[in-house]
């Protein structure tokens, strides 16, 4: 059966012009220019260890590809969605930290982890309002609130008004752009493990 070609009137194709616009325009707002940006950072037991002004992650596509698996460039350089209910830390339930898997900024604490029955791990707060970048975003024929993080532009996901208190807020992520890091199970291990990064 030979497919009929489909006609676009001129309005629509200016509609869908405009659309991949302001997706496109949307993706680059969400990438920042600042060679210096600041984020908060975090001791392995999710403790703040204050605010510091630290280089911008930046590599080219070539780069980042050698170093994430397919799926990992496609949601975090490309602005991509893995599979719903396909994620491994959908049912995740460990305590500690999540990390960008593009930088390993800490993004989210397992403290705010609920189970959204939506199909990707859902937290209602970012770690810090500094390590996380939000932006309208049109792609894929739909506005919402996507999320990047701040020091590489990794595309995490995106956050939804229906969350619950206290934030009622649903970031919902792609685990592929996460890595998690256990708490250390004492105060004193976790200084250990703090000695011993630096």
């Amino acid at each position: 059966m030979q497919r009929m070609p489909v006609r676009l009137t001129r309005r629509t194709f200016i509609a869908r012009c405009a659309t991949a616009a302001v997706a496109t325009c949307v993706q680059c707002a969400a990438v920042g220019t600042d060679a210096e940006i600041t984020i908060e950072n975090f001791s392995s037991a999710g403790d703040s260890l204050g605010t510091a002004q630290v280089p911008r992650v930046q590599r080219t596509p070539r780069e980042w590809s050698a170093l994430l698996s397919e799926l990992a460039y496609e949601v975090t350089r490309r602005g991509g969605t893995e599979m719903p209910y396909s994620g491994q830390y959908l049912r995740h339930s460990a305590d500690g930290l999540y990390r960008c898997v593009c930088c390993a900024t800490v993004l989210f604490d397992s403290k705010t982890k609920f189970d959204s029955r939506t199909g990707w791990p859902s937290f209602w707060q970012p770690i810090s309002r500094y390590n996380v970048f939000e932006a309208e975003d049109y792609s894929g024929g739909m506005q919402r609130i996507g999320v990047w993080c701040r020091r590489c532009d990794a595309h995490l996901g995106h956050v939804f008004p229906d969350g619950p208190k206290p934030t009622g807020l649903r970031y919902c992520m792609n685990s592929v752009a996460l890595q998690f890091v256990p708490r250390p199970a004492s105060r004193s291990e976790a200084a250990l493990n703090e000695a011993q990064a630096q």
